[in-house]
């Protein structure tokens, strides 16, 4: 099988252009699956054969991210402080503790606080203030 390149670069440059994490295309008896944290072709026919395409020339602009991740327990809104104009939960450099909430996330006009799940230093916050994410998107990454 023959992996056409060009319309997985195609796919990855919608990934980013759409904001999305993952995309599917099918066409006869080839299906792609592009994400952010992997490529995948599959063929049809063969079943039980998965290639996994880990090629430089493909560039999701993902960065490899060291450190514990704190994710997104649901799909929703998220919010570095609890009303517009106070005090950010976290900032890089922040030293925080296990339990200790580091953002807001707003689904169906609920706040749901989403805890730290380790004691860490923040590394990097992963999403702007106000930014749509999905369940188990990355927030924030500790050291």
């Amino acid at each position: 099988m023959k992996i056409n390149k060009k319309i997985i670069k195609e796919l990855s440059d919608y990934l980013e252009e759409f904001n999305l994490t993952e995309l599917e295309y099918t066409e006869k008896d080839t299906r792609i699956k592009v994400s952010k944290n992997n490529i995948s072709v599959n063929n049809q026919n063969i079943p039980s054969q998965k290639n996994d395409i880990s090629n430089s020339n493909i560039n999701l602009s993902e960065k490899i991210k060291i450190g514990v991740e704190v994710k997104s327990p649901i799909i929703g809104t998220a919010y570095h402080a609890p009303e517009p104009g106070a005090k950010k939960f976290v900032e890089v450099g922040k030293k925080i503790k296990k339990g200790d909430t580091v953002m807001i996330v707003e689904a169906m006009k609920t706040m749901n606080h989403v805890p730290s799940t380790a004691d860490g230093v923040v590394k990097e916050i992963c999403v702007e203030d106000g930014q749509p994410v999905e369940f188990g998107q990355n927030l924030l990454i500790l050291d």
